[in-house]
């Protein structure tokens, strides 16, 4: 009896000093004036270190280390043959890091076209009520470690490498709406040469066939997104990049992304739409294989995870 009688005691204790800690965070959320511009200072625009595919100005603070694991799976408009895409699987897992508050380093790799990547964000400026922008650089060198990058050809490290760099610039707009541009710079060391075709023919020139290449070696591309918070740990994301100088006869096309994202304690879970498999920081930007117009789209998520 005196054990059951403790053990009534001890259950009522702990619902009331959960109740009492509940109503406490609840009346704080409650006390804050959205009205004012300065609840906004130090609030991140996004939930996530990238928006979708693409970065975020939100960042590792000092001696935190995030674990960033995403995965695309194929063409879901190819059916239950491959289980709606999937049976296809790429794989990215990264790691981030804090080094100050300002300064974040990341290493990562990506299974579909073997890429590695050593990137740095570094944030110049939070939103504040005199100035509303943050911003920050970001800049990443990649190596693209496939062999089928050029078949039959021994390119040398200096081909194989890649060059980003981006200024993102965010604005909070209020406690749901954010948007962010992120002008962008690529450089590519090596454009594999190709067979021109037209209309399905091979075009040939004085008896030869025509080779050209399908990318450039310096390429300009324009990133907007948004972020709307439906509820405290829910939000909705969209996602575009402009490639400004893209070569006219292509077949990749700009890269349209819509995710969820899902807040669970110290993992935030997205879920994605896009018309991009590829997940590097190049080919998210320039390579997108997909179609929207063609419902050749690509199911995926991202899973972020603080240490």
């Amino acid at each position: 009896m005196k054990k059951r009688f403790k053990l009534k005691i001890s259950l009522s204790l702990t619902i009331i000093i959960f109740a009492n800690l509940t109503i406490s965070q609840n009346n704080l959320i409650d006390e804050i004036d959205f009205d004012n511009e300065e609840y906004k200072v130090g609030l991140t625009a996004f939930k996530a270190h990238k928006v979708i595919n693409g970065q975020s100005t939100k960042q590792s603070k000092k001696n935190e280390l995030y674990l960033y694991v995403a995965h695309r799976f194929g063409n879901i408009n190819e059916g239950i043959s491959t289980l709606f895409g999937l049976d296809i699987a790429n794989t990215k897992i990264e790691m981030l890091y804090g080094v100050s508050e300002k300064f974040q380093i990341g290493f990562s790799r990506e299974s579909f076209k073997k890429v590695y990547t050593l990137n740095f964000k570094n944030k110049i400026l939070n939103q504040s009520s005199n100035l509303p922008l943050n911003i920050s650089f970001y800049n990443s060198f990649n190596y693209n470690s496939s062999d089928f990058l050029a078949p039959g050809y021994n390119l040398s490290f200096s081909q194989r490498s890649l060059f980003l760099s981006q200024i993102l610039i965010s604005n909070r707009v209020n406690e749901k709406l954010s948007f962010q541009l992120s002008p962008s710079f690529i450089k590519r060391n090596y454009n594999e040469e190709r067979i021109l075709f037209q209309d399905g023919e091979v075009v040939f020139e004085n008896g030869l066939p025509v080779y050209t290449t399908y990318e450039r070696e310096y390429n300009y591309i324009l990133g907007i997104s948004s972020s709307y918070k439906i509820n405290r740990r829910t939000a909705v994301n969209i996602e575009y990049f402009a490639n400004l100088n893209r070569v006219s006869i292509s077949n990749n096309t700009n890269a349209l992304s819509i995710g969820i994202d899902l807040e669970t304690g110290g993992h935030v879970f997205q879920l994605i739409f896009s018309n991009t498999q590829s997940i590097d920081d190049i080919s998210v930007l320039t390579d997108a294989e997909g179609n929207w117009a063609q419902r050749k789209v690509y199911f995926g998520f991202n899973i972020l995870r603080v240490f």
